[in-house]
């Protein structure tokens, strides 16, 4: 699926998402994988577990992180197909 600024995020039951010194751990409990996120990838992913859209996530992106909101949205978009892809989120367009 070609992800928008309209899509909504959810991170599943089956995901762990542990936080220390602002680098985070992501573990899916289903197969036993983690992923190791740095400090911009831990920001990505608690602005989108707590605002849920990606537009709203993407102006929080904007007032915090001193770089053109075309790179930014590029960048958010690119990590949630990521994400996405290795069963970490589950996404989904509002109409």
């Amino acid at each position: 699926m070609m992800l928008s600024l309209d899509a909504t995020v959810r991170v599943p039951d089956d995901i762990v998402f542990r936080e220390l010194d602002g680098e985070a751990v992501v573990l899916n409990l289903e197969s036993g994988m983690y992923f190791g996120l740095d400090e911009v990838g831990t920001r990505i992913w608690q602005l989108v577990d707590e605002h849920r859209s990606l537009r709203r996530a993407l102006e929080a992106l904007v007032a915090e992180f001193d770089a053109p909101s075309s790179q930014l949205e590029r960048d958010l978009l690119q990590f949630i197909d990521l994400l996405s892809a290795k069963g970490l989120v589950a996404t989904s367009d509002r109409l």
